[in-house]
């Protein structure tokens, strides 16, 4: 009976035990479970990139390793240990995520909230050179009337340029807000992409919301890879989906504008 209850005591005095600082981030480094970061090259720059043995969890545009640091634990909860650079096959995954249409990178979504994960897993099938809208993304994930959410979302995407949050824009054309740099940072990726975010707004400006072709009579969003196949003679401008029908339009089966221009 004195030897058992000599053992709990022990146990007891275990519990109490706090282990070293930076013991267990030590020892997730080891067994490849920590999360490390590393900075990578962009269009937009350096920007620094974090990861776990899953994939990337964050990318951030900062010249400053405490602050992206801090902004990690603040987000995330968890520190982060600074590595020479990133894994090969890692960064050979987003040198390739960056130039492909579709990125395939290997990324670590698992501190996102349901919505969250579905909004930005939506904006990864946004082709590159090609916009899409809020309203788009709030539709295709089957809550329309979420749109306002869905900017929040995409406010707070942690891993910009892979997951391409800017390639969602408004409604009305406009560009809209941009996480990793604002607009002109928004313009400029746009630009190397290959969607011409200029004419998007000058069209914006003019009140067109969809493009159609008089030959097939499909209408379009206006960064549609079908719109570009358009000649000058055959494009039809329309104001609204409304307009477009009355006309005798359909919807394009490829962008799927359907309530995505409202």
């Amino acid at each position: 009976m004195q030897s058992a209850r000599t053992l709990e005591q022990s146990f007891d005095a275990l519990r109490t035990l706090q282990p070293p600082p930076g013991l267990a981030p030590a020892v997730l480094h080891q067994l490849d479970l920590g999360y490390r970061y590393a900075t990578l090259d962009t269009v937009l720059g350096r920007v620094f990139v974090a990861y776990s043995g899953a994939g990337v969890i964050a990318i951030q545009r900062d010249d400053d390793a405490q602050a992206f640091e801090e902004w990690f634990g603040r987000r995330f909860g968890r520190t982060l240990r600074r590595e020479a650079a990133l894994p090969p096959q890692l960064s050979r995954q987003l040198a390739a995520a960056l130039r492909a249409k579709k990125p395939k990178a290997s990324l670590d979504l698992s501190f996102l909230r349901p919505f969250e994960r579905s909004v930005l897993l939506k904006t990864l099938e946004i082709p590159r050179g090609e916009v899409r809208t809020y309203s788009w993304v709030a539709k295709e994930i089957g809550r329309p009337h979420a749109v306002r959410a869905v900017g929040t979302a995409l406010a707070t995407n942690p891993i910009p340029l892979v997951i391409p949050c800017h390639r969602v824009v408004r409604s009305d054309g406009r560009i809209g807000e941009y996480g990793c740099g604002g607009p002109e940072a928004k313009r400029l990726v746009l630009e190397v992409e290959g969607a011409n975010p200029q004419r998007l707004e000058q069209l914006g400006r003019r009140g067109v919301r969809l493009i159609g072709s008089d030959t097939t009579h499909a209408f379009c969003l206006p960064a549609c890879v079908w719109v570009k196949r358009i000649t000058d003679r055959h494009r039809v401008m329309f104001r609204s989906e409304a307009e477009a029908v009355s006309a005798g339009y359909h919807p394009c089966n490829v962008c799927r504008p359907s309530g995505a221009a409202a």
